[in-house]
């Protein structure tokens, strides 16, 4: 039988190097591999090329990793949660290659499916596809480094000519995924919001690394609610029910507000 269990998520990541290429899983701080980022932390991995649709926050999630200087390139959809990220990608410490979020998710899906570049019209007409959008600033606010423009093509699609801009799949050394729960053979199925990124990341990282919250053996999962087979999956960690999970930003209507107020006398 196939096992890929490991014994903790520091052993599973013991072996990714300095200047790795990771694709990792999460939205927002929903489905993120905490465990698998706080061991890569604690081993002092550097010089890191993270693809990913966000950074965390200043201090959960991949902001842990950002914060100790860990990562040197983010290729992301959106930043705007993460002050420190701001800062270092203004100063010049950090580049950024800002990607829309459909095309991150496909060209993650792509790089796991062995197709090298795909056209879409996304960003037909904007600096994504003309070039020029600062990928890296130098020390004195100057662009040191503007992003490439890319090859743009008309097809006629439904009837119709339009423009489509070449986009390149995305394929990393390692990929870290957060499930809710998966076998010995690597077959994973997530719950609810963590089934955003997850997924196809794991999918484009030739190693792909999961902790999950529950490791059931092969058979017990039904083959129907499979979200991610195992053939993508390389190792796996279980880390438990009970490992933290963040809110990024708690909102309650006005009523429940109400109603969580104290009595006078209480």
């Amino acid at each position: 039988m196939i096992d890929k269990t490991w014994g903790s998520a520091a052993d599973a990541v013991a072996d990714i190097p300095d200047g790795a290429s990771l694709a990792v899983g999460g939205f927002g701080l929903s489905g993120n591999p905490i465990a698998l980022i706080e061991a890569l932390l604690a081993q002092g991995t550097s010089d890191l090329s993270i693809v990913s649709n966000n950074c965390g926050v200043d201090d959960w999630g991949l902001g842990v990793l950002l914060n100790a200087k860990r990562i040197r390139k983010m290729t992301s959809s959106y930043v705007g949660e993460n002050k420190e990220f701001e800062r270092q990608f203004l100063t010049g410490e950090l580049e950024l290659e800002l990607t829309p979020q459909g095309t991150l998710a496909e060209k993650l899906r792509a790089g796991g499916s062995g197709i090298a570049a795909f056209y879409t019209q996304t960003g037909v007409g904007t600096q994504v596809a003309e070039g020029g959008l600062p990928r890296k600033y130098a020390a004195d606010g100057s662009i040191a480094v503007a992003s490439p423009a890319k090859d743009v093509r008309r097809f006629d699609m439904s009837g119709a000519a339009r423009e489509y801009v070449l986009e390149e799949a995305i394929v990393t050394d390692f990929a870290l995924v957060h499930a809710l729960r998966g076998d010995r053979h690597g077959n994973l199925v997530f719950n609810k919001a963590a089934r955003n990124f997850n997924p196809l990341a794991a999918m484009a990282g030739r190693v792909c690394i999961a902790q999950v919250e529950e490791l059931v053996e092969p058979g017990e999962l039904n083959p129907d609610s499979i979200h991610l087979p195992g053939i993508y999956v390389h190792r796996i960690v279980e880390v438990g029910s009970d490992i933290e999970k963040r809110i990024e930003r708690r909102t309650v209507s006005v009523s429940q507000a109400a109603s969580r107020e104290m009595p006078e006398g209480a």
